[in-house]
């Protein structure tokens, strides 16, 4: 069965390259030829203020002040990416990224699917989705082919579409062979607002073992990592620093990073136009190294919790509310981890040798697993 999968774009994400990976190998190993819809939307509302501040504050304040978050060109782009960029090339079979409605419609008649599985990395949340009703299959209606939404996440347990974007999804959701969430929040939402009866599976990531993730780093001949308390934080701020130090000063490790020098949240113009190199992402199995090589991992990061678990690593996830707190939640309560989740604003007084029971935790996780891949595969048998 030719497969087509819809999920967020191909870029620098970590978490999202890796669940497409996951998602992709399972159905090639279950013998279905799969290649991603990849897609990008181009300048959004946010991107396009943020250009015109930029050249405001040039204009009016040449050489004084420096704004964050800054949006790289495409030329720029290509050199930042260029190790994600290589691992999309070496290990993820895609298209050409399609720009619009009528590229999902072209790419649907080339691409002569027989099924399309949407999912999952918040591919259902309106913030980070240009083509939203594309990720309920619009371009699609006319065609006899299986539906299947896999793990596809709101990120939120709050209900984010519109009026207009809820009546049109909730059409096109009905359409749908099998639904998937992957947070338990995400069953609510589906047959509140999109009227359809939603199950709940695990992150494609979590498809594939330990020793997949192992035999992808030893085939990239990755070197170890360069200490042992793996930090792997989004949205840093001096709370968080002083909690990393603290951790790594009361249990002896050597804290360390896998990220540009110049995060993107908060890299400037300027950090990109005189230090690109300092921007560039380190790679993919680079990323993966830390959580093979470290002792203990501190992240506010879903995916760095995900590896976190699948690397068996004592671990703590910071809560990042804005991002959206039920990724965490909900697999951290499936696998009885909640009290790994701490708040940013109650940092103090944490047992830092709390162990995890890992047998447990394993067998929990290796019977959901089975589950999630068997519900998936039946229905594109």
């Amino acid at each position: 069965m030719k497969i087509g999968i819809l999920t967020q774009p191909l870029q620098s994400n970590y978490g999202g390259l890796l669940q497409n990976y996951a998602l992709q190998q399972t159905l090639i190993r279950a013998g279905h030829e799969v290649e991603t819809i990849d897609w990008y939307g181009g300048k959004n509302l946010r991107e396009k203020l943020y250009r015109l501040k930029v050249k405001a504050v040039h204009l009016l304040l040449p050489g004084k002040y420096s704004v964050s978050g800054y949006w790289p060109t495409a030329e720029e782009r290509s050199i930042i990416q260029r190790n994600t960029n290589r691992f999309i090339k070496s290990y993820i079979n895609h298209t050409e990224v399609v720009h619009s409605y009528k590229g999902f419609v072209k790419q649907s008649s080339n691409g002569a699917y027989d099924a399309y599985v949407v999912g999952s990395d918040q591919c259902w949340r309106p913030a980070y989705n240009a083509f939203l009703p594309s990720m309920f299959l619009d371009f699609a209606q006319d065609k006899q082919v299986r539906r299947i939404a896999y793990a596809a996440s709101f990120g939120t347990d709050k209900w984010e579409f519109t009026p207009k974007q809820t009546t049109l999804c909730a059409a096109l959701a009905k359409m749908f062979d099998l639904v998937t969430v992957r947070e338990d929040s995400g069953v609510k939402l589906c047959k509140e607002y999109l009227g359809v009866d939603a199950l709940h599976v695990l992150d494609p990531t979590m498809l594939l073992t330990k020793d997949d993730y192992i035999q992808l780093i030893e085939a990239e001949k990755e070197p170890h990592s360069a200490g042992t308390l793996f930090n792997y934080i989004l949205d840093p701020n001096a709370k968080k620093s002083a909690f990393i130090q603290r951790v790594a000063k009361a249990q002896g490790k050597i804290p360390f990073q896998v990220l540009p020098k110049c995060q993107a949240e908060t890299r400037t113009r300027e950090d990109v136009k005189n230090r690109i190199e300092d921007c560039v992402f380190p790679s993919v199995t680079a990323w993966l190294r830390a959580f093979m090589d470290a002792e203990m991992t501190i992240v506010d990061s879903f995916h760095g919790m995900v590896f976190s678990i699948i690397f068996n690593k004592p671990f703590w996830v910071i809560g990042n509310e804005e991002r959206g707190l039920s990724r965490f939640t909900s697999l951290l309560r499936l696998l009885n981890l909640e009290d790994r989740l701490l708040d940013v604003n109650h940092l103090d007084d944490i047992d830092f040798s709390s162990p995890i029971d890992w047998s447990r935790v394993n067998r929990i996780l290796e019977d959901h697993r089975g589950k999630s891949k068997a519900l998936l595969l039946n229905y594109l048998a």
